[in-house]
């Protein structure tokens, strides 16, 4: 039986340690800040983690391992500290689901992801520009409002596009008020904002892109690399493409970046073109759609892959609709 531990994962996790418990014989153990994360449902042992940052938390993190005979640790919080000491766990005897910390520090700072990339003849970057004040904010917004219509703008470091707002003027007066919440603001709000601090953390400036999310889920293997892509709308439901040009973009940035563990990457459309927007150095939190769309178990033929074992996969290749429906669980 293999001790997994999963760190203050997405609730979606929730379907990939069921899979993980249906193909092979796993002890899971679950942590999250909350205590009321639906996922430890489906673990062996749950815990409620501490508020720390940096390397208070890889200590955190190495302690547990000693404590509950982790064997294998898939991080998703603070995974560039973790991946900073990975030598530590290694040495303890854990294996840990995640790439280097060198191949790391890039790729997960967008404007060194984009100028990495940026030499790629298959892969498009958004025009774009990097400030960390009130005013550089405003000569952005200007420069770029000449050239597109719409404006957005998220800092560098962001996970779930949580700090990302679109530019929209109109939001204002008695009109506004009966419009939904959503993540626009005006451009007057938004420099008010801005203008509260000296400087602010790096934010990036660029055209919105309102097509629709292009999300491809990648594990590269001993037999080939596995690479499925999802074209996500408004809806639930996704749609698994497998067009030529898409896995060709792939395949060129998967050398670039080398990358050996679970990870997950993410365009976006603009006048039928897909720019290229993030990599996440994990697990997606939308990967249970594309195992459920090709039948395939990518989180179990990972941790194999680091116990040296190479498990059989295929890939049908077949464009399909996948979805998914609410299930309500009583937590206690």
């Amino acid at each position: 039986m293999i001790r997994v531990w999963f760190n203050h994962w997405f609730s979606t996790i929730y379907k990939l340690i069921e899979l993980l418990k249906a193909e092979g014989d796993y002890y899971v153990i679950g942590t999250n800040q909350r205590s009321a994360a639906v996922y430890k449902l489906v673990c062996d042992e749950f815990y409620t983690e501490p508020a720390l940052d940096g390397d208070a938390y890889a200590d955190y993190c190495l302690e547990f391992c000693r404590e509950h005979g982790v064997e294998v640790f898939i991080p998703r919080r603070q995974m560039l500290a973790v991946s900073k000491r990975k030598s530590e766990f290694e040495a303890m005897g854990v294996r840990v689901l995640v790439d280097d910390y060198d191949k790391l520090v890039d790729l997960n700072y967008k404007i060194r992801a984009y100028e990495r990339f940026s030499g790629i003849d298959s892969v498009h970057i958004p025009e774009y520009r990097l400030v960390t004040n009130a005013g550089g904010f405003r000569m952005a917004y200007e420069e770029l409002r000449e050239k597109y219509r719409q404006i957005c703008f998220k800092f560098e470091r962001d996970e779930g596009g949580r700090s990302f707002r679109l530019i929209d003027n109109s939001r204002t007066g008695y009109k506004a008020l009966f419009m939904p919440q959503s993540t626009r603001m005006t451009f007057d709000d938004a420099f008010r904002a801005l203008s509260e601090a000296e400087e602010c953390e790096p934010l990036i400036v660029m055209p919105y892109l309102p097509g629709n999310e292009l999300s491809i889920d990648c594990l590269v293997t001993n037999s080939g690399r596995i690479m499925i892509p999802r074209v996500k709308s408004s809806g639930r439901a996704e749609k698994i493409v497998y067009d030529s040009s898409i896995l060709k973009m792939c395949d060129d940035m998967i050398d670039n970046c080398q990358l050996e563990c679970p990870f997950n990457i993410q365009f976006k459309y603009l006048d039928d073109v897909p720019y290229f927007l993030e990599i996440n150095t994990r697990m997606s939190g939308g990967l249970q759609m594309s195992c459920a769309a090709e039948n395939i178990n990518i989180l179990d033929i990972a941790i194999n892959k680091l116990f040296g074992i190479d498990k059989e996969w295929s890939i049908s290749g077949v464009d399909k609709t996948v979805s998914y429906i609410e299930m309500p669980l009583i937590l206690n």
